[in-house]
């Protein structure tokens, strides 16, 4: 019976059966390797659900063809539907699927931690209360990711597992979870983080090899704990009361200071460790996706009031060149016109477009293999601390100085950027905000169904007129019908997997009355 529940669970919210369980006693018996450990270590565990998880949502398909393009850092040349938010269902089935797989591994690495028989096995691949810490914040971060993306989700959590409306991860007892309430998920998210935090033993390793976040440091890992809450506390501040203290309990119990503490999962420089970006475009050879006109026009100063920024340098090419040229190398140009971008939500696909030397790649500190994916970095932090505090220019200045550190542009550069920045306001932190969160879509989407911004001084709407910049030829953005919706504004959310209506379909019936509808302009309950 056990495992007709594994296999409908791994259908119903994406578990592996492979990661949970065997079929019989006798099978297990014969199954056994005699050259495998028989539990793998917790330290294999979590780093291979870090990679999992990054290959699977900041890739060709969950990143690159839905927040990227959406929030207008790049736009495609092959595919503009997707452009126009009419993305393939397969996108959000695969990320529903990984993203709760890999947090069953956090789970499993909890329970590994915990039961007596296999923990002083996982003591020595680092302390024990550090890994379960550990483990509860990255639990934490794939929720975030679920709930920000679709609304009510299932839901599981480490402190309350008693719960009964977090059923998720819970084979045993739930086959078809509910959908647990967005506020009710937003509001153990921050109980988790807190007590993650607290948890954490500073003075001993999370892990002692196989953290690619990092390296094992206790301190970091609870500095990004209480970086994590204050963001999440930051966005539901309106709708949720309490926030307002977490916020200042999190930056009081110690964020992030610098650079030093960003979170960032390093890459490797294989096809199997390789950065999940640079692996679309070299090892999937998907040439497909480039700086959005509408970013590149405000890096380059010719919207919003910022002048050029050097970081234009850091995220885009020149264009003009093959892609054997690129690969090679090339340097910089001080050509502006050399910098155009591709015209975001094209009424079709357009040859001119489809020309490598016609558009811009994305820089080559961009495409690299080594490049590592950002989960939260410094620069976010102060600009939130300049929200915090009625727009403080002094935080609004380090948000901005700290992200030009971070991609390696010269202090004269940042010097002389700064010098000429608008005064702090909420246009003017988040928009910068929006620049820094270019390594982070999701988050930028996050923040623009909060504030609204960026606005139409940045971004295309629908219904506004773009133009080509070969030939100044205008066009009209004009989404596409998604599910039952032609949306009027970026999409609120993205719809539940279809598999959801036939293997859950009295809990997915459910959470879609509560939201309106099951569709992409239903806006969630954070957002303004």
């Amino acid at each position: 019976m056990k495992n007709i529940k594994l296999i409908l669970l791994s259908s119903v919210i994406g578990i592996s059966t492979l990661s949970l369980g065997s079929c019989t006693k006798d099978l297990g018996e014969i199954n056994k390797n005699p050259n495998s450990p028989e539990i793998v270590p917790t330290n294999t565990i979590f780093n291979g659900a870090n990679r999992v998880l990054f290959d699977n949502t900041r890739d060709g398909w969950w990143m690159a063809r839905m927040s990227m393009p959406w929030m207008q850092y790049s736009a495609q040349s092959n595919y503009v539907e997707e452009d126009k938010y009419q993305y393939r269902d397969n996108q959000t089935t695969n990320g529903w699927i990984f993203l709760y797989r890999v947090a069953n591994n956090y789970k499993d690495v909890i329970e590994k931690c915990e039961a007596p028989e296999t923990s002083a096995q996982m003591a020595g691949y680092g302390s024990l209360q550090n890994q379960i810490a550990a483990s509860r914040i990255m639990l934490a971060y794939v929720f975030d990711n679920l709930v920000t993306h679709f609304g009510d989700v299932p839901y599981w959590s480490y402190g309350q597992k008693d719960n009964p409306n977090f059923q998720a991860l819970n084979i045993e007892q739930y086959i078809t979870p509910a959908y647990a309430k967005q506020q009710d998920i937003y509001a153990d998210l921050l109980k988790e983080l807190k007590e993650a935090a607290n948890q954490i033993e500073a003075t001993n390793p999370v892990f002692n090899s196989g953290d690619n976040i990092y390296a094992g440091e206790a301190a970091l890992w609870k500095k990004f704990a209480n970086s994590l809450r204050l963001r999440i506390a930051n966005r539901i501040k309106k709708v949720h009361p309490a926030a307002a203290a977490e916020m200042r309990d999190a930056v009081t119990s110690g964020v992030f200071t610098s650079n030093a503490d960003n979170a960032i999962h390093a890459s490797g420089a294989t096809d199997l460790e390789g950065n999940p970006l640079w692996k679309t475009f070299y090892v999937g050879n998907r040439t497909d996706f480039w700086v959005n006109k509408s970013f590149m026009d405000l890096l380059k100063g010719t919207v919003g009031t910022y002048g050029l920024d050097p970081r234009l340098y850091k995220i885009a090419a020149p264009k003009g060149m093959s892609l054997a040229q690129f690969t090679a190398g090339y340097s910089n140009s001080t050509k502006l016109t050399d910098y155009v971008g591709l015209p975001y939500g094209l009424p079709t696909v357009e040859n001119y477009y489809t020309q490598q030397a016609n558009v811009n790649f994305f820089g080559k500190d961009i495409l690299t293999a080594t490049r590592g994916e950002v989960l939260m970095e410094y620069a976010e932090v102060e600009f939130i601390l300049s929200e915090m505090n009625n727009w403080s220019q002094d935080h609004y200045i380090k948000g901005v100085k700290a992200n030009q550190e971070r991609l390696g542009v010269s202090a004269s550069d940042i010097a002389a950027y700064i010098a000429k920045l608008p005064a702090a306001n909420e246009r003017n932190v988040i928009t910068q905000k929006y620049i820094s969160l270019f390594f982070n879509p999701d988050e930028a989407w996050n923040e623009y169904r909060r504030t609204g911004y960026p606005d139409t001084q940045i971004l295309l709407m629908p219904g506004e007129t773009g133009v080509r910049p070969q030939d100044n030829s205008t066009y009209v953005f004009t989404p596409l019908q998604s599910g039952n919706v032609i949306a009027k504004d970026l999409p609120a959310r993205v719809r539940y997997p279809f598999t959801q209506q036939t293997l859950n379909p009295e809990n997915w019936k459910k959470a879609s009355a509560d939201l309106g509808g099951d569709e992409i302009d239903k806006k969630l309950w954070f957002a303004k």
